[in-house]
């Protein structure tokens, strides 16, 4: 038996959302636990916005979605992350099924430099084990960067480097190369941070733009974004060397208008972090 995937090509909507749900996960690196008993739902077709101070465990908790966390050496998980009911670190699931339905977004983009546009996108077919044809490659690329914003702006140089691009459209690329595999929930890891506010408008109108189509998560640090593009937001805290933790989580509005914690009124506020 091979990971080996056929893509199925079809007039139909490319993804439909899935909803995840963390119970109870912990995450370590060697002996020292940086995440207590975190639960979460994050509704299929809704954005989920991961916001605290730095060293909260925000981004370890995004990677632990998707099994991000065990490449790192030393790392260790406790808990459940459900996909539709089904928890993605069980036995029989393979590692390649969790990297193809939820896909990732880092904090830099990184496509890969020497590659063309076109082949920058494609090349999540291969990581995840694949198969397409020309045709349906050719159709896959303008899907995916349609859906990411950036047909448009490089339709007539596809065959150009990825890393001629700017630092908007790389990220925007590298968010294409993600949908390339029809995920049905998208992770981003404080996608903005290294941009500029022009491109930074852009990646959160492509955020806009993909919400009725996938499932996501971010993390960030920037609360005006976070008020901007969440339905809903989860606030993590790590106090006096303890593991990071959910305080309070709820509707976007609420959490910034009338939250119950008075911690998080002074986080969202800016009195600290």
């Amino acid at each position: 038996m091979t990971d080996t995937a056929v893509l199925p090509v079809t007039d139909a909507p490319a993804t439909v959302p899935a909803a995840l749900e963390a119970r109870a996960v912990s995450a370590w690196f060697g002996g020292h636990q940086v995440l207590s008993r975190v639960s979460l739902t994050m509704p299929a077709g809704r954005v989920t916005a991961l916001i605290g101070p730095s060293g909260c465990g925000k981004s370890t908790f995004l990677r632990t979605l998707n099994r991000m966390h065990e490449l790192i050496p030393g790392a260790a998980f406790g808990g459940e992350v459900l996909f539709e009911g089904e928890d993605v670190y069980a036995p029989e699931r393979r590692l390649t099924d969790a990297r193809r339905r939820i896909g990732m977004v880092f904090q830099k983009p990184n496509p890969f430099p020497a590659m063309s546009i076109y082949d920058n996108v494609v090349a999540g077919l291969k990581l995840t084990g694949v198969r397409a044809s020309r045709r349906e490659k050719d159709e896959l690329v303008e899907e995916s960067l349609t859906r990411a914003g950036l047909w448009k702006e490089v339709r007539d140089r596809l065959r150009r480097p990825g890393g001629a691009l700017s630092g908007g459209q790389q990220q925007r690329l590298c968010i294409a190369r993600a949908l390339a595999v029809r995920p049905r929930v998208l992770l981003m890891d404080e996608p903005c941070s290294a941009l500029d506010p022009t491109s930074t408008r852009r990646v959160e109108e492509t955020i806009q733009d993909l919400r009725d189509q996938i499932t996501i998560v971010i993390v960030t640090h920037n609360m005006q974004q976070a008020a901007r593009v969440s339905d809903q937001c989860a606030f993590f805290l790590a106090e006096q060397g303890t593991p990071g933790g959910i305080v309070e989580h709820g509707p976007t509005e609420q959490m910034f208008n009338s939250p119950a914690d008075e911690r998080t009124a002074d986080y969202v506020a800016g009195r600290f972090g």
